[in-house]
């Protein structure tokens, strides 16, 4: 097995994590004649693959090199969520006394606890990933490193799998942009930050995306100095224009420092344990030093090492893999699903993907990816969620939008719960109630904007949403005030007036 920077060598929950996705001295089975499907990679997509075909009857080999269960549980969502729950805790304690409540001691936070905290939650929730379970799905397990050696097989620890249709479920890595100094100085990315034992005191961040802003507001909170480095003019700059600006008034709450693309960085230097980045801008410089540096600037597919040229897979090294709508690539009998080849690096989508496959592959099914309505959050605190189009994505696409906003302002639940720094902004096809996207920015806005991805999905429109009984207070009140809004349109002047004749004939 290769080594693991994912994990910590002598720590007892990252051990009780490798037993399960990863446990020292398993033999590999004696492959089958014939698989009706292989699966290299053991990510989100792999596994919901490998566990529904054999649910159904199917001869499934699974085959992967690192960790099962893939950047989701092991580098990814599970880590962060969890150390994001810690730091959304601290955060509370700091607010507290706005709600008349008196913390006498103060707080601090326990940065090697909240750490050890994650390991053990991690470890607990890797059961459902485990060699262990997918043994007894009736998978056949191999770990190692898989690559194509013909159209219609693979090799994996110089065993041979033979098979009717494969599925490459690979992932992607953290890019590396190829910044002047940044090799030589040392650097975090998601796949060694979660191994930190001890908080950086300074914590620089290259990216303002999900992943960087998630990751910076949580470790703001727990005692870190964080700037962040945008090569944009705002965060989350794929997002709602209004939703940037509340997740920035929000970081400046927490003390987070924003350099964004107007200063260029231009290199990376170290200086003994400290790293420090120089920038520049209209001719002025500046030099910002930090003790640990978190890359966090976008994916890149993992392509390589996988025999794609003897299976006759497309592919390139941006892109990913090249599938049709169905996920299947160039090779008939291959196809691919996950963050190699999706547009929408999520783990829901991989879920997905991994269905249509089954799908598609196994039964000649033809379920196609553009048909997904693909709800996505950012984990901040206020959480930023977001469902189909944004306004400006219609009109560059012809659609003509009407928009329906509501402000947290003015919903009674996020007022009695000092949470008026929010939004239910709904977008419709004019002249219809159709729901064509929506964002959400909210405490739970996760939470919230599946009802809305619900609705997409079964054609439901405001006009049936104003009629469905929400309960209050809540947040998601606010969806049906801006059904209502919506309903309002409706009142025409004429029907206004046809309404109060027969008011008043009803006399």
């Amino acid at each position: 097995m290769e080594n693991n920077p994912e994990v910590l060598e002598d720590d007892r929950y990252d051990a009780e994590l490798l037993a399960n996705v990863h446990p020292a001295g398993w033999k590999n089975p004696e492959p089958a004649p014939m698989y009706n499907l292989v699966v290299i990679g053991a990510g989100t997509a792999g596994l919901v693959a490998a566990a529904g075909a054999a649910g159904l009857g199917a001869k499934v080999a699974l085959v992967e090199k690192r960790l099962l269960g893939g950047d989701c549980l092991n580098l990814g969502c599970v880590p962060s969520k969890t150390i994001i729950s810690s730091a959304r805790i601290s955060g509370e304690v700091r607010d507290a006394s706005g709600h008349g409540i008196n913390v006498l001691c103060g707080s601090e936070a326990d940065f090697p606890a909240v750490m050890e905290r994650m390991r053990r939650l991690r470890a607990k929730i890797s059961v459902h990933d485990s060699v262990a379970r997918f043994r007894e799905l009736g998978v056949d397990v191999f770990l190692g490193a898989g690559r194509f050696i013909s159209p219609d097989t693979v090799e994996v620890g110089g065993s041979t799998l033979r098979f009717r249709k494969a599925l490459v479920a690979t992932g992607a890595r953290p890019f590396v942009p190829p910044l002047e100094g940044l090799a030589e100085a040392g650097y975090l990315t998601n796949e060694s930050i979660f191994n930190l034992t001890e908080m950086p005191r300074r914590l620089g961040i290259l990216g303002g995306g999900a992943i960087g802003c998630e990751l910076a507001q949580a470790f703001a909170r727990l005692g870190s100095e964080v700037t962040i480095f945008h090569n944009r003019d705002r965060l989350l700059d794929r997002e709602d224009p209004e939703a940037s600006r509340i997740i920035k008034d929000a970081f400046a709450r927490d003390g987070i420092r924003i350099v964004f693309g107007d200063w260029a960085l231009k290199s990376v230097e170290a200086k003994g344990s400290e790293k420090i980045l120089h920038l520049e801008k209209n001719g002025s410089r500046e030099a910002v030093t930090v003790d640990a540096l978190l890359v966090s600037v976008g994916r890149s597919p993992n392509v390589d090492g996988l025999g794609l040229d003897e299976a006759g897979v497309k592919f390139d090294r941006r892109g990913g893999i090249v599938v049709d709508d169905t996920l299947r690539t160039t090779n008939p009998d291959v196809y691919a699903a996950g963050d190699i080849c999706l547009k929408y690096k999520f783990t829901h989508t991989a879920d997905a993907s991994a269905r249509v496959v089954i799908q598609n592959a196994l039964f000649r099914g033809r379920k196609k990816v553009s048909a997904f309505t693909v709800p996505w959050c950012t984990f901040t605190d206020p959480e930023v969620a977001h469902v189909g189009m944004y306004e400006e994505e219609a009109r560059a696409k012809g659609i003509q939008a009407a928009t329906f906003t509501v402000p947290f302002s003015d919903v009674d639940r996020a007022v009695l719960e000092g949470r008026e720094d929010g939004f239910v902004k709904l977008h419709v096809a004019m002249g219809t109630d159709r729901i064509i996207g929506a964002t959400v920015v909210a405490p739970h806005a996760g939470e919230m904007i599946s009802e809305l991805a619900l609705a997409m999905s079964a054609g439901v429109g405001l006009k049936a949403l104003s009629g469905v009984i929400h309960p209050y207070p809540t947040f998601s009140d606010a969806i049906k005030q801006a059904a209502d809004m919506y309903n309002r349109t409706r009142l025409t002047p004429s029907v206004k007036k046809l309404l109060a004749r027969w008011l008043a004939w009803a006399r």
